[in-house]
């Protein structure tokens, strides 16, 4: 288990709640707290996933990555 506040042992998780911060929490008031877990849900899955780039895959979203992996498959 990390320390707490510990970014290098969890670097992965610091990395994605801050930019959920950023992004989607921060950006809007929520007048209720199930307005605000779709709100979330949302940004996670229509947002975050699939187009959102990632330094991991070269700064592509994981859409345009799959793509390219097909691509290349294909040939």
């Amino acid at each position: 288990m990390s320390r707490k506040d510990g970014p290098c042992d969890n670097a992965a998780a610091e990395n994605f709640f801050s930019c959920l911060k950023c992004e989607c929490v921060h950006l809007r008031h929520f007048s209720a707290r199930k307005h605000a877990m779709m709100d979330v849900f949302a940004y996670i899955e229509a947002f975050y996933n699939p187009v959102r780039p990632h330094s991991s895959i070269g700064w592509r979203s994981p859409d345009a990555f799959a793509a390219s992996l097909s691509e290349h498959s294909i040939a």
